[in-house]
């Protein structure tokens, strides 16, 4: 008789609401596979945007599932799986297509490439909130755009899970971040994650922003912008470079059209953290970025809250939605 496991699965587009729990089949592990045992869920913001439609590539309906991230246990592989055993404890998220192999669910199997070994000091709440965060901010802060110690960067969005990771990943280094956020509440949690400065920006327009990055740099300007928000903003925050800098753009929550800013020269990014792990030489250079902070303790991710059980959800994603939260949202199975 088939396994089957409850799975979190919608059948239209559109809010929390159109999120079910149903059980699906849980096939046995075939060849490279691994079955996992899902310990933890780590909510992001590419996941709301999935069920809404409006994220890069469309779910397939009429019944798609959801989710990158979870902290797991093997408890079978298949033929050929040589790097992971039954027993340990792991975390998902490279190389996942989110309708076939979203991790929303009690029980799932993946091929191994889509799952890495998770420290076994790590619990799984941590774990949950990891892997996709900093191997984001490790592939564009390091990879990408070179930052050095002594570099300073610009993280905007920061109390995001990959922004608290960002910050986090800088001090790693020796770099110095300075960090954006809307409101004044959360000043006082960026600078306990590590931020150097943090800027307030309210209803601020970019050019503000960059005053205030040339004030902190005593005129320079940041060597490296981190930017998950796109839109009108972006030229002019861009001002805050320093002659020759880079902005690494991830992320483009405003989907209006930007301009690029006179004080050339500059470099612009854009980063998928796909093109890293999707590789094996990158994943293999990530995971053991990742884990050797979370080991450590040098990396300790920012949970916002623990959602206990699948049956949550709606809930947990309604909260994700409000923005009022700081770093991750955790599903605990």
């Amino acid at each position: 008789m088939p396994t089957t496991a409850r799975t979190v699965l919608f059948h239209d587009l559109g809010g929390p609401d159109v999120l079910t729990i149903e059980d699906a089949v849980v096939p046995e592990p075939g060849p490279g596979e691994v079955a996992l045992r899902v310990e933890a869920l780590g909510l992001n913001r590419a996941e709301a945007l999935f069920r809404a439609g409006t994220y890069y590539y469309q779910p397939t309906l009429p019944a798609s599932r959801l989710g990158y991230e979870a902290s797991a246990v093997v408890e079978a592989v298949g033929e050929g799986v040589t790097e992971l055993a039954v027993g340990d404890p792991v975390m998902t998220g490279p190389g996942i297509e989110m309708s076939a192999q979203g991790v929303y669910a009690e029980r799932l199997v993946l091929p191994e490439p889509c799952v890495v070994r998770r420290p076994a000091s790590v619990d799984a709440v941590t774990g949950a909130a990891a892997w996709l965060t900093y191997s984001t901010a490790y592939g564009a802060l390091l990879e990408t755009a070179g930052l050095k110690p002594g570099d300073h960067v610009l993280v905007t969005g920061a109390s995001s899970g990959v922004g608290t990771a960002a910050i986090q990943v800088a001090r790693r280094i020796g770099a110095i971040p300075i960090a954006t956020t809307r409101t004044e509440v959360k000043r006082k949690q960026l600078l306990e994650v590590g931020a150097a400065e943090v800027i307030v920006t309210g209803e601020a327009e970019g050019d503000t922003v960059a005053k205030e990055v040339k004030r902190i740099t005593g005129g320079r300007g940041v060597e490296v912008i981190f930017d998950g928000i796109g839109g009108p903003g972006f030229g002019t925050l861009a001002e805050g470079l320093t002659a020759g800098g880079s902005v690494v753009l991830y992320g483009w929550l405003d989907g209006r059209p930007a301009e690029i800013p006179f004080n050339w020269p500059f470099t612009i990014h854009t980063y998928a953290n796909m093109a890293l792990t999707d590789t094996s030489g990158g994943r293999r250079r990530a995971t053991a970025f990742v884990n050797a902070g979370l080991a450590d303790g040098g990396f300790r991710p920012v949970v916002a809250e623990v959602f206990e059980g699948l049956d949550s959800i709606q809930d947990a994603h309604r909260l994700m939605e409000s923005n009022r939260h700081t770093g991750k949202i955790v599903v605990r199975l």
